[in-house]
């Protein structure tokens, strides 16, 4: 299919030497700010929806290793199922033609994660891979974050190591949120990427990184959007979703979903199937 925006072979190069890339100004500041605006007003609905925002916590506990304060993170995963504006970002091709320099013209949802960091006390994220979390066989998922609001280092920007996805999966902790020893991996050693409203930052699931606490006045709030290569399948049956193998862009050329009702991966179901224990 024609693309519409790129990115240059400097950009590309940049991304498979660092394994991130921040792209300046995907969104105007004005639509950032009415995505912020749509992304509260969901947090409020669902908070009332739910008796309140802890309900919808979801600091790690190994976040209180990095803050004094009581750490909170507001979240919810697939915003496309509550707001018809975030169903539309999915598939923005001033995001997806850009995610197909990376990764290939098909490009195929894994999940969404609506994060906000409340002022002054909003969670940290210890630095760790997303790969314990859902791990595939190629290596081309990644995460894509729209930042609706400027984000500065005290805002608890994304920080990164550059290079580190040539590492491979390295053995994560999984107490507290799957994440590296802290001694070793400490946050200092991260590359801080400061950022504006409409900002987006692309990085492989390989790439070390987190992100600090939120010490300013103002929430942080970001949409994470996973994607991968249709192609590309999972190796374990974990972290499944509702929203799981939308296609964003391009075509499935596996037709792995099923053509009934349930429109079930047939790749997920021979995998479990494999994969249980005879009686």
């Amino acid at each position: 299919m024609e693309a519409t925006y790129s990115l240059s072979p400097e950009q590309v190069a940049f991304y498979e030497e660092n394994g991130y890339l921040h792209l300046p100004g995907v969104l105007s500041r004005e639509e950032a700010t009415a995505y912020r605006e749509e992304a509260h007003a969901l947090i409020r609905r669902l908070a009332q929806a739910r008796g309140g925002e802890d309900a919808l916590n979801a600091a790690w506990g190994s976040s209180r290793a990095l803050t004094d304060l009581p750490p909170k993170l507001l979240h919810c995963h697939n915003v496309q199922y509550h707001s018809a504006a975030f169903t539309r970002l999915l598939c923005d091709p001033r995001l997806t033609d850009r995610i197909a320099c990376l990764i290939g013209p098909n490009i195929q949802l894994h999940h969404t994660k609506l994060f906000i960091k409340p002022p002054e006390q909003g969670a940290p994220f210890p630095l760790h891979q997303d790969y314990p979390y859902f791990p595939h066989a190629k290596h081309t998922m990644l995460a894509a974050i729209f930042f609706f609001e400027d984000t500065p280092v005290e805002r608890g920007c994304l920080c990164v190591i550059p290079g580190s996805h040539k590492l491979g999966p390295l053995p994560h902790i999984p107490e507290g949120g799957w994440h590296l020893p802290l001694e070793q991996y400490p946050l200092e050693a991260a590359v801080p990427i400061p950022v504006e409203a409409g900002d987006v930052v692309v990085f492989n699931y390989l790439t070390i990184h987190g992100s600090g606490v939120n010490r300013t006045q103002e929430a942080r709030t970001t949409l994470l959007v996973q994607m991968r290569d249709p192609t590309d399948f999972p190796t374990q049956a974990v972290h499944l979703s509702r929203g799981q193998g939308l296609m964003l862009r391009g075509i499935d050329p596996t037709a792995d979903a099923d053509p009934d009702t349930s429109s079930r991966s047939r790749y997920l179901s021979q995998l479990s199937h494999a994969n249980r224990t005879p009686e």
